[in-house]
């Protein structure tokens, strides 16, 4: 009497009777997962992740502002200078802005250099800058210098002691500096552009001429723009740099004398340093030291965090534990549950991997074809087709199969039984059913007596 095993609620699912998960170890379904289920899965995430950073770079680019130092030709802003440097390009003054001291040393012709942060440079740098554009003829305008700058570029000129004189000072004062608030005052020297632009708004550092200089706009016994002979050429001081900017230009005579005192020659250099620092005693700056000590210190502490996660992450588990199943999950289920995984990854090739190799290893086990979970193809094809016409099997049954004697009905051709045993994966779910039906059938006509 033959038992026919139901066949799977859905396609692709080996028989709970005849084809229980664990015959087919080397068929088990992989959980890794493929490259197609990462993008299903991660799609939606990238795609939030490239709005937010494009939101970002639009964003950043619609807010962007280029920030420039104070009395940055380029700068717009009220305390930039972009104003008096269009206006000396319309005198005819070609204005030229120079990252280094070098720029201002290759001209042969008298040229004018404003330097507003002298600190930058040593004072070998000051001295031979000082020495190359007296020689020809041209003029370096000092904006607040210290005793150091004063020292390298006009000699006998020296800062007026006595602090700040009236509580609104530079801010940037040397030690024992005096500074005084801007405020329009009368020239009171014979200077050429002093006397041109008459009244001007002047303020900041003081300071005390010495012997070859004219000092204009007195202030309390002292000056805030001093001009000191030195070879062929000369050194003008001030003590601030407000009236150059664009808030103050068209304040009392602040522009005509800003254009008399840069536009003496027909080349401006305005020195633009790339680093408000000074630079190392050699004259050069390594690339460590442009780095700010905030950045170094976060790079120091991600170091630090990024070790103690290894460590942390790398901590021994111990050996791996077995625990039984807290309950006992019936083999229909699994088999169903397993049956939906394959039919949901559209995996007919394992499927019908599994359905052959169960069929394979318990027809191996009724015919007596040796080899175990893997016999070999050749004996047990020869071996179902002599079953099924009759003829003698290969070896003895083995025990409980039917009689190997006598004629069979259903007779199959070994091409046949290959063919269904080790053939190709079925192209679609119906052909993986008609698969696990003829499998069926195959082993009913074996078993039967």
């Amino acid at each position: 009497m033959s038992t026919a095993a139901p066949h799977p609620p859905v396609p692709g699912a080996p028989s709970p009777a005849t084809a229980p998960p664990a015959a087919a170890p080397h068929a088990a379904t992989s959980l890794a997962p493929t490259a197609g289920s990462l993008w299903r899965r991660s799609r939606g995430f990238l795609a939030a992740a490239l709005v937010l950073v494009l939101g970002g770079l639009l964003y950043a680019g619609l807010r962007a502002e280029t920030r420039y130092p104070p009395l940055d030709p380029r700068s717009t802003a009220p305390d930039g200078a972009r104003a008096l440097a269009r206006l000396l390009e319309r005198q005819g003054v070609a204005v030229d802005t120079a990252p280094g001291p070098g720029r201002a040393l290759d001209s042969g012709r008298p040229t004018t250099v404003l330097l507003t942060r002298a600190h930058t440079l040593t004072a070998a740098q000051l001295r031979e800058l000082g020495s190359t554009v007296h020689a020809g003829g041209g003029r370096v305008v000092l904006v607040a210098p210290d005793p150091a700058e004063l020292s390298a570029l006009a000699p006998g000129t020296r800062p007026a002691g006595g602090g700040d004189a009236d509580g609104g000072g530079a801010g940037d004062a040397p030690d024992g500096a005096a500074a005084v608030r801007s405020a329009s005052t009368e020239p009171g020297c014979t200077l050429p552009e002093a006397r041109r632009a008459g009244s001007a708004e002047l303020g900041g550092l003081l300071y005390l001429p010495g012997g070859r200089a004219d000092a204009c706009y007195p202030r309390g016994g002292a000056f805030p723009l001093v001009r000191s002979l030195q070879g062929a050429g000369d050194t003008v001081v001030v003590g601030s740099g407000r009236f150059l900017t664009n808030d103050r230009l068209d304040d009392d005579g602040d522009a005509a004398l800003a254009l008399g005192l840069l536009g003496a020659h027909r080349r401006l250099v305005w020195y633009l340093p790339d680093d408000g620092r000074a630079p190392a005693a050699g004259g050069g700056t390594s690339p460590a030291a442009l780095v700010p000590a905030g950045w170094r210190w976060g790079a120091v502490q991600a170091a630090v965090a990024a070790v103690l996660a290894a460590l942390w992450r790398a901590r021994r588990l111990g050996p791996v534990v077995t625990e039984e199943l807290p309950v006992v999950v019936r083999a229909s289920e699994t088999t169903e549950g397993r049956a939906r995984l394959y039919r949901r990854a559209k995996a007919r090739d394992r499927a019908a991997d599994a359905l052959r190799h169960a069929a394979r290893t318990r027809l191996a086990a009724v015919l007596g074809v040796p080899g175990g979970p893997g016999p070999e193809p050749v004996a047990l094809t020869a071996a179902v087709a002599a079953r099924l016409t009759g003829g003698p099997a290969p070896a003895g049954p083995a025990p409980g199969a039917g009689p190997a004697d006598g004629p069979r009905s259903g007779g199959r051709a070994p091409s046949e039984v290959h063919a269904l045993l080790y053939g190709a994966a079925p192209a679609d779910d119906a052909a993986l059913l008609r698969l696990a039906d003829d499998l069926d059938t195959l082993e009913r006509q074996v078993r039967q007596p």
